[in-house]
């Protein structure tokens, strides 16, 4: 009789311990019901990952650990849990419990990264071996957790004393017979990323000579957004994965790839051994599942921005609507005395296209008196001032309407202006979360016209497409007149951010060398606004945020 194994691929919400308890049984009931007879979670599915300094109270993980352990399934479950300390650290494991069982802990993970949005070390002991559910649904089961099984395929920076892959190869050399070996994970989506994962389970399951099982966590938490895309691969190279982007069961034939099934919405890729992988370009999923889910497990169900007419709050508020729904978004038109009438238009064309409540605000007369009151600072003082003027009071009225209305505001900046500074703190900056901050320029551009073809219309319309990218702020102004063509920016900032160049990389690659010093000039001169910038999730190799850790007092002209 075939073995089958139920991957559930799930979205916890950090912190709701009963709630992803229930979701864990929920989806385990279903699995039995399907013929399953192990189910698997994802990587501390109990807490939701990542539970940051929540790991720090210990009663939070021994109220974790006793409800993964005390689960009642009809089918035997392997739980990601964080688990009670057991060494002179006093720090909790990353762990695996039998629900239900008396044997309950099963592993702790070994390899804690330390590097990017990762910062393990800080919370958990690691272990010293992976584990074995040994006779669990009458199977042998090999346990490692996430990153213990990316040493082996030395996809991961760091260079691990110890390989858990090859510790279980070892137990099979000397006689040890497993079914299969499980990852529970929760593994960060960013581009292209789903491609690395395939490898890390072919690469395993090659070594250990059986099925390697890698169960991905869906969804967004924080700036974090998780693919899914969980993956069975076979010895031979053959593989299964799950759609992005949905919760839902993955249900294992150790036996058979083509006897596997999906529960949910998508359908299944299965490869042979000799086919690769073909990513989509889903940062368009990514981006609103980021937003939507931050709403969602915030409490929060409507979202305000302000509507410029220009394409970063046009697609800002294409995500929104995709994210939280038309009724539940409010777009704000703020003209000023800079402002042209074609801004308005497009920004209006857009909001009944989306179906989404659009408000004009004129700030024409708070913009006069604010100048009136401050006539001699300003008139005396750095342009700038004047220009932050009118972002301030934009930023002022979103508020105002996010607070009056139990709504949350949302940032619409991109990652080339946020990397510049070319963005106003206290205007606008002003959100709870900034949906395109991991995106550039010239990515905006392209998820609009993506959405545009998603819905059928063109919500972003070619006025807003065509026209020169300009705050107005001051009459005539445009952002070339101070930054670099965009796509010359975000080739510079892309290569720097992303894949380590230096300047003198940068210029050897055919980068004016005056552009690229005062490129990087400006992101390092701008630190402090991305220090006090709204949460964006995290599409890119490398984001602001968790995984950028830049000093803000220090000289950041060094370079001339």
């Amino acid at each position: 009789m075939a073995s089958k194994i139920a991957m559930l691929q799930l979205n916890p919400t950090v912190g709701d311990i009963q709630g992803n308890a229930e979701k864990i049984l929920e989806f385990a009931s279903v699995a039995a019901d399907a013929g399953a007879d192990l189910a698997v979670t994802t990587e501390l599915a109990i807490s939701g990952y990542p539970p940051r300094d929540l790991l720090m109270q210990t009663d939070f993980v021994e109220y974790c650990h006793k409800v993964a352990s005390g689960l009642n399934s009809q089918i035997p479950i392997l739980v990601g849990t964080p688990v009670t300390a057991i060494g002179g650290r006093n720090l909790p494991g990353n762990g695996v419990v039998r629900a239900g069982d008396n044997i309950s802990e099963v592993t702790r993970k070994q390899l804690l990264p330390t590097y990017d949005v990762f910062d393990e070390a800080r919370y958990f002991e690691p272990d010293d071996q992976p584990g074995i559910a040994k006779g669990i649904a009458n199977l042998e089961i090999g346990v490692t957790i996430c990153e213990d099984a990316w040493q082996h395929c030395k996809a991961t920076p760091n260079d691990y004393d110890s390989d858990p892959i090859e510790q279980i190869v070892e137990w099979v050399k000397q006689g040890t017979n497993l079914d299969a070996t499980v990852n529970l994970s929760a593994s960060p989506y960013h581009a292209n990323k789903s491609g690395i994962r395939l490898a890390v389970a072919r690469c395993a399951a090659k070594s250990l000579g059986h099925p390697f099982l890698l169960t991905n966590q869906v969804g967004g938490n924080d700036d974090l957004v998780f693919d899914g895309r969980s993956v069975v691969s076979w010895p031979n190279g053959d593989a299964i994965i799950a759609p992005a982007w949905s919760e839902g069961i993955l249900i294992a034939d150790l036996q058979s790839p083509k006897n596997c099934e999906w529960i949910g919405d998508g359908e299944v890729t299965f490869l042979k051994a000799v086919d690769a992988l073909i990513e989509d370009d889903d940062k368009l999923d990514a981006v609103v599942t980021g937003l939507s889910d931050y709403c969602r497990k915030s409490g929060i169900s409507k979202i305000v921005l302000g509507l410029s007419g220009g394409i970063d709050s046009a697609l800002a508020a294409c995500v929104a609507t995709a994210a939280v729904g038309a009724p539940n978004v409010t777009g704000i038109s703020m003209p000023s005395r800079h402002s042209s009438q074609h801004s308005i238009d497009d920004a209006r064309e857009l909001a009944e296209i989306l179906g989404i409540e659009f408000l004009i605000r004129p700030i024409k007369e708070l913009h006069s008196t604010a100048d009136s009151q401050l006539e001699d600072l300003l008139s005396n003082g750095n342009p700038v001032a004047a220009e932050n003027i009118q972002s301030r009071l934009r930023g002022l009225i979103v508020m105002a309407h996010a607070n009056a209305n139990g709504a949350m505001a949302i940032a619409t900046g991109n990652k080339s202006e946020l990397g510049q500074g070319y963005c106003t703190l206290y205007g606008d900056m002003a959100g709870g979360y900034a949906p395109l901050g991991d995106l550039y320029k010239m990515e905006v551009y392209a998820l609009a016209k993506e959405f545009n073809q998603r819905i059928g219309r063109d919500a972003v319309n070619e006025s807003t497409m065509t026209k020169p990218p300009s705050a107005e702020l001051a009459p005539g102004q445009k952002d070339e007149d101070s930054l670099p063509p965009y796509e010359i920016l975000d080739e510079i900032l892309r290569l720097h951010i992303e894949d380590g160049f230096d300047a003198t990389r940068l210029i050897e690659t055919g980068h004016d060398p005056a552009t690229v010093n005062d490129v990087l000039t400006r992101l390092s001169r701008n630190e402090h606004k991305r220090w006090q910038m709204a949460p964006a999730p995290r599409v890119s190799k490398r984001a602001f945020g968790q995984g950028w850790r830049q000093p803000l007092a220090a000289k950041h002209d060094w370079r001339q």
